[in-house]
């Protein structure tokens, strides 16, 4: 039974763009793009694996950590657009160290290598970098493991937005296609991490998601269409779908 759910990461881990897709939200949320304006309904990825809505998800009744995992409590101090560091300077420090049996969800990486992509630096700078994300990425979890070492820790790959074209509408599109093998390799890192980390388990969100991006029609993509980067009400729902996949199949919501 774990005591604590703690949502770290990126905006994959919050409610605010499935709530836009939704359209609950209140109207300066809207406006200002910032859940503090107001209030967002508790639909994103880790509000769902934490409590699921029936209304908008039937089928998931009863499939929630609340549910499973009596007494629980949710702490998600994910935020928009949080990289590696952001993490450590400012969603860390609200995290109380203990030796209780704490689930922690990381979704990070993705705005990491989109701000290498912004800069649109030398191949080998970029694959400097890359390889400087991989590091934080594997300190950031040995510091988890330090401060919470009875943690269950789900590590998240990064999903593509773009199916493997290597261009999300939108974003970058006059850099060209998107450098597809950094991402690749970034992944493999989180899925060697998962594999070789005591009580690490493996969401691969990347693989879920394949088929419902760019390539897609509308309908049967799972991710905001007013920013292909975001997920959708539908998109937070099946990050969840793989998180608690991933957490049956490794056992860790077993009695």
């Amino acid at each position: 039974m774990f005591t604590r759910y703690i949502a770290l990461g990126d905006s994959v881990s919050i409610d605010l763009y499935p709530a836009l897709d939704a359209g609950e939200i209140d109207v300066a949320v809207a406006l200002e793009r910032t859940a503090a304006a107001g209030s967002v309904a508790p639909i994103g990825a880790a509000s769902l694996l934490y409590q699921n809505s029936e209304a908008h998800w039937p089928d998931f009744m009863g499939e929630d950590l609340a549910t499973l995992s009596s007494g629980i409590e949710l702490q998600n101090v994910a935020t928009d657009g949080a990289t590696i560091g952001e993490v450590f300077g400012e969603q860390l420090p609200l995290v109380e160290a203990g030796d209780d049996p704490v689930l922690v969800t990381l979704t990070i990486g993705g705005n990491d290598l989109l701000s290498a992509y912004a800069n649109r630096p030398r191949r080998s700078l970029l694959e400097r970098i890359e390889q400087d994300i991989e590091e934080a990425y594997e300190f950031l979890v040995e510091t988890l493991r330090t401060q919470l070492p009875q943690g269950t820790y789900v590590l998240t790959t990064i999903y593509d937005p773009s199916d493997r074209s290597g261009k999300i509408p939108g974003v970058f599109e006059e850099a060209g296609p998107l450098p597809l093998d950094v991402l690749d390799r970034l992944n493999a890192h989180v899925r060697r991490l998962a594999s070789g980390t005591p009580r690490a388990v493996l969401a691969d969100v990347y693989a879920h998601f394949l088929g419902h991006g760019a390539a897609a029609e509308e309908r049967d993509q799972w991710y905001w269409r007013r920013s292909l980067i975001e997920p959708n009400a539908r998109g937070a729902s099946e990050v969840r779908r793989v998180w608690m996949d991933a957490l049956r199949a490794a056992g860790s919501l077993d009695d």
